[in-house]
């Protein structure tokens, strides 16, 4: 199980009035993140009926890469740039199973 890819959902509601910093900061970490060891996929959506709703579609060759990039400075520095401007945020750890 170890070795089976992961597949990351990740759920982000902005702060109305923190949208666009929000926004901003997400695709930042796009770039890095798509050059990390073990990232598949990396790819950012926008809710088209909730301009405050992102969500990431993520895959990962492992659960242990996928670790070593939520661990990454990128992201420490994405954390720090939009404290208390995210109202609500879901992570969901996945396996296809189709």
């Amino acid at each position: 199980m170890a070795d089976q890819k992961l597949t990351i959902v990740a759920k982000i509601l902005a702060k109305p009035e923190k949208r666009e910093l929000v926004k901003n900061e997400l695709l930042k970490i796009i770039t890095t993140t798509r050059a990390e060891n073990g990232c598949i996929d990396y790819d950012l959506h926008q809710d088209n009926d909730n301009s405050n709703l992102f969500l990431f579609y993520e895959n990962w060759e492992s659960r242990e890469l996928w670790q070593q990039h939520m661990n990454a400075s990128h992201l420490a520095e994405y954390k720090k740039a939009t404290e208390g401007a995210v109202e609500d945020f879901s992570l969901y750890e996945m396996t296809q199973i189709g």
